[in-house]
């Protein structure tokens, strides 16, 4: 299945668990070195003052101060974060306290603000990746083709980092009535990624790590998807909502090879044309891998903080247009009077719009990519961009409530993560989940 060949090391990695928070409360099981000659454990608070880390051990008073402090821990040593932001800016956004093992790197800002870091890696980071992305318990061939998916975004990433780095935020609104916006992964610029869903889900050792999630990654160590000779910047999400999507409707204005429009079944219609169509087809349940009401098998792939989201294969948002109103203002700063009509003026292939028209008494934008559209129609986000409007409107042909009839969850670009669990459950095995959705790549071990 794997070409052999090793080629390299595994690579250590630093994850931004806290970023932002001053101070931080952590609670240290075993022991963790501070250069030669200090050891702290048990309960700590650090806190940025002028630039300079202080951090304080509770049980003996001890207190060290650096612009930076590193904690090494042993093989046998955790450490606990307590109340790490989850879900950030998106509708399931809590905190949690998590615990990690590896080392524990604290850096100041200079605005005050507060870095902790940590240094692991790469296969024990994806062991918590599988296991916080989805539940462990998920078919053990998805798990083992998420371990290859998820290793091959994090190392793709990691060579991109050696290249321009690309910024968090791209911003075209060079035209007074056009605001276009995409959101990269995030440009860290002290630590390599993130732990949320910006980069990817990682929560430590705090997730139930099953054995299955486990031998997945030990079976695939070193794996990662190729094409063309570089290692695939392997995209998901966690619900296409019946075809996949295009790389540039989400990000910038390019085609990836391997990122393609493709329908989540064995054998699809062709991709709808036209508004009426697209108004059919989110009114519809294709028999899609994705399409599943199977709570039963739901529980085995979803973590209980995403099964609190409900209908995302098809779903229904109604807003009042004084909702709509405020919600654009509040996201943009753009007040566009009494809103008059919703339009789409660009769909990718899946359905997604990623340019939306959207008309006032005062003033009339366009609002672009998929992202944007998603936070300015919601308090967070809406579960995606593919979605039919329907305008309804009183006796006096005043707009009143505007309904949307959607599908999916999340951009939609790559891996359906719903669709390749139903799709292990049908009986598929790693490669070819990964082949359907990543079209013309293989798999090779590079360590």
């Amino acid at each position: 299945m794997y070409d052999e060949r090793v080629k390299k090391k595994e690579p250590v990695i630093n994850v931004g668990i806290i970023d932002g928070k001053s101070p931080v409360e952590a609670e240290l099981e075993g022991e963790f070195k501070v250069g030669p000659s200090v050891t702290l454990s048990g309960k700590i608070s650090v806190f940025n003052s002028s630039g300079v880390i202080f951090l304080k051990e509770e049980k003996s008073g001890k207190t060290l101060k650096s612009p930076l402090i590193r904690l090494n821990g042993g093989s046998a040593s955790k450490f606990k974060l307590f109340k790490v932001v989850i879900g950030k800016g998106f509708h399931w956004e809590r905190h949690e306290d998590l615990w990690f093992k590896g080392n524990l790197i604290f850096k100041a800002r200079d605005d005050g603000t507060l870095v902790a870091i940590n240094e692991i890696h790469v296969e024990e980071y994806l062991k918590s990746v599988i296991s916080s992305e989805m539940n462990p318990t998920a078919p053990f061939e998805f798990l083992k083709a998420h371990a290859i998916m998820s290793r091959s975004w994090l190392l793709s990433s990691l060579e991109r980092e050696k290249g321009t780095r690309q910024g968090q935020m791209f911003i075209n609104d060079h035209q007074a009535d056009e605001l276009v916006r995409w959101y990269e992964r995030e440009d860290h610029d002290i630590y390599q990624i993130c732990a949320d869903d910006h980069c990817q889900r990682y929560q430590g050792i705090s997730q139930v790590f099953s054995k299955d999630a486990v031998t997945a990654v030990l079976e695939t160590k070193g794996c990662v998807l190729k094409y063309g000779g570089n290692i695939c910047d392997t995209r998901y999400s966690k619900c296409c909502g019946g075809y996949t999507e295009v790389f540039s409707t989400a990000w910038a204005d390019k085609d990836v090879a391997y990122l393609k429009n493709i329908y989540d079944g064995e054998k699809g219609p062709p991709v709808p044309c036209g508004e009426e169509k697209w108004g059919e087809w989110f009114l519809s349940r294709p028999d899609v891998y994705c399409n599943t009401e199977d709570e039963r098998l739901l529980s085995t792939i979803l973590k209980d903080y995403d099964r609190e989201t409900k209908g995302f294969f098809r779903w229904k948002v109604e807003y009042r247009r004084e909702e709509i109103e405020g919600l654009i203002e509040e996201k943009t700063g753009i007040d566009i009077g009494e809103l008059i009509e919703l339009i789409p003026v660009k769909r990718g292939p899946s359905g997604r719009i990623y340019s939306l028209k959207v008309t006032g008494s005062k003033k009339e934008i366009k609002v672009g990519k998929e992202l944007e559209i998603r936070r300015i129609l919601s308090k967070s986000h809406l579960l995606s961009s593919a979605f039919t409007i329907k305008h309804a409107y009183d006796r006096r042909g005043k707009l009143e409530k505007v309904t949307l009839f959607g599908g999916g969850w999340g951009h939609g670009v790559g891996l359906c993560q719903i669709g390749a669990a139903v799709m292990a459950k049908r009986g598929f095995n790693a490669e070819e989940i990964l082949s359907h959705y990543f079209s013309g790549t293989k798999i090779e071990k590079l360590y």
